[in-house]
């Protein structure tokens, strides 16, 4: 069983072409209904009275929502702007709301999770959280920018308990304080984290573990729309390929990085979450043959 907790937001999302307002976003939103396509995860959030039931009937489409928790107050709201590129975004707004005084419960029949993923969210409160799984076989984090630069020391903690690490190149900086990422890597597992997975956007993903290094580019794009949620997509398809396959050995790894890629590339290619939810298993295994094609040589 795969369990996947972080947030659920309402979004703001200003790129140059358009502007989307009062979209279902989170990255938990992302991960989860990315990791569906090949488990089923339990979804572990919290949403105010604001949030509207469309959201709540598209959630529980594609994840168990008994995780999810209704309280009194506004849903996390979130508003972003892109610049022309695509590529920098800069945060205009972030309202906590409900997700502040948050105090997570991991519902019976999810403890037994092997698989967890902990979305962007409050380090401190995804390492307690953590501990409450009977069997976990592999973890996985995520983190941004904000939590870096409110919170390193848990940061960095919450990556000592975990099995992988999953940061864009930016942040990845930020945190060790080093612009190579070799070194940046090194140093996140010497935090104790097995895994590290530093995504790269347009250039795809560079997973480090040992002394190794296996790059794999982002699938081929020409029309990109919303880059918002890639990363997360991207983690969400990786560890539901994991569980999909209840394997954590290095080939599966490799492998569900990949898969990564393919997810989050669907993700660009239109407005919030549309690019996931409209989604079918057979259009990703199409896309999955395209990039092993692409890579071979």
């Amino acid at each position: 069983m795969l369990t996947v907790f972080g947030s659920v937001a309402i979004d703001t999302i200003r790129t140059p072409s358009r502007v989307i307002k009062n979209a279902l976003g989170g990255a938990a939103t992302y991960a989860a209904v990315s990791s569906s396509f090949f488990q089923k995860p339990g979804l572990i959030a919290v949403v105010g009275q604001d949030f509207p039931k469309k959201y709540q009937n598209m959630l529980g489409r594609f994840v168990n929502t008994k995780g999810v928790v209704h309280a009194n107050g506004q849903t996390f709201r979130y508003d972003g702007s892109y610049d022309q590129t695509l590529s920098s975004r800069k945060t205009n707004k972030t309202e906590l709301n409900v997700l502040k005084d948050f105090k997570p419960i991991v519902p019976e029949e999810y403890r037994r999770s092997e698989f967890v993923y902990l979305a962007n969210n409050d380090p401190a409160q995804n390492t307690k959280i953590i501990k409450e799984f009977d069997r976990v076989r592999f973890s996985m984090c995520d983190t941004i920018d904000f939590w870096i630069s409110t919170k390193r020391n848990d940061v960095i903690k919450m990556m000592g308990v975990v099995d992988s690490v999953v940061i864009n190149d930016e942040e990845a900086r930020l945190l060790t304080k080093t612009h190579n990422l070799i070194k940046a890597a090194k140093r996140i597992m010497g935090w104790g984290t097995k895994f590290v997975i530093i995504k790269k956007g347009e250039h795809g993903s560079l997973l480090f573990y040992d002394d190794m290094v296996f790059p794999s580019p982002a699938f081929s794009l020409e029309n990109i729309v919303d880059p918002t949620g890639a990363g997360d997509s991207f983690a969400g398809g990786m560890i539901g390929y994991l569980a999909s396959k209840n394997s954590t050995k290095i080939s599966s790894i490799r492998e569900a990085t990949t898969y990564g890629n393919v997810m989050g590339s669907f993700a660009v290619e239109r407005y919030g979450i549309d690019g996931l939810v409209r989604l079918n298993r057979s259009r990703i295994q199409d896309r999955f043959r395209r990039y092993k094609k692409m890579m071979h040589f």
